[in-house]
């Protein structure tokens, strides 16, 4: 892993940690604006790449105010191509309710099974999304209680919680209106997403900037 400070970026006076899963996802607009740290697919190594960089700043004492994780998403009810905030997020793998916990609960862990995101920016319309390890796609939506799916944003709010830095996500409809059956599917309108994620950051910036959002979490 590279220097993780080169994907620190100074905003409004705030030192922001900006993820994202794959350079796919990472086009001219977002490059005009950001460096992030680029984690790999799934939960597992976004975890790992969250939870070393973190390490590696808090060894420096240059820890960020905020994790902000940007990227792609399916939906078969949102607009497609269009840009959420996330509400909260789940983890749909997490199934221990044969030894008698809740669906989504980690075992000994004192979370929900649904996790509310905060802060919230202002202005941005919000979506409840549900992280797993596999593709959704046609029917697998059925099972699932959120009205987005991604593969990563639980695993780096967790591993940015374990350092107390609160966690902001955005993600952009790339698919999910038909079943996918090809990476075009998902990369096709990945640059429309990458022009609308530059905007919204834009957006973010203006708030942070005016006072209208703080980056101190709400109490939950």
């Amino acid at each position: 892993m590279d220097d993780p400070a080169r994907h620190v970026a100074q905003v409004e006076g705030k030192a922001i940690l900006f993820v994202m899963a794959t350079t796919f996802e990472y086009g001219p607009h977002l490059a005009a604006r950001i460096d992030p740290l680029i984690t790999g697919v799934g939960p597992v190594e976004a975890a790992a790449a969250v939870g070393i960089a973190l390490s590696r700043l808090a060894a420096h004492g240059a820890m960020p105010d905020l994790v902000f994780t940007l990227g792609s998403a399916g939906s078969r009810c949102l607009d497609h191509a269009g840009v959420y905030q996330v509400a909260s997020v789940a983890y749909r793998d997490m199934d221990a309710s044969p030894l008698g916990f809740e669906k989504g609960c980690t075992p000994f862990l004192d979370c929900p099974a649904v996790i509310p995101v905060r802060p919230q920016i202002p202005g941005l319309a919000a979506a409840r999304l549900s992280t797993g390890g596999g593709i959704i796609s046609g029917a697998a939506y059925d099972a699932i209680d959120a009205h987005m799916v991604d593969m990563e944003t639980f695993a780096v709010l967790r591993a940015a919680a374990r350092f107390h830095v609160p966690t902001i996500g955005l993600r952009g409809i790339s698919d999910g209106k038909s079943d996918l059956a090809k990476l075009e599917d998902w990369t096709e309108y990945l640059h429309v997403i990458d022009e609308k994620l530059g905007h919204a950051l834009d957006h973010f910036t203006a708030q942070l900037a005016s006072g209208a959002l703080s980056l101190v979490p709400e109490p939950a």
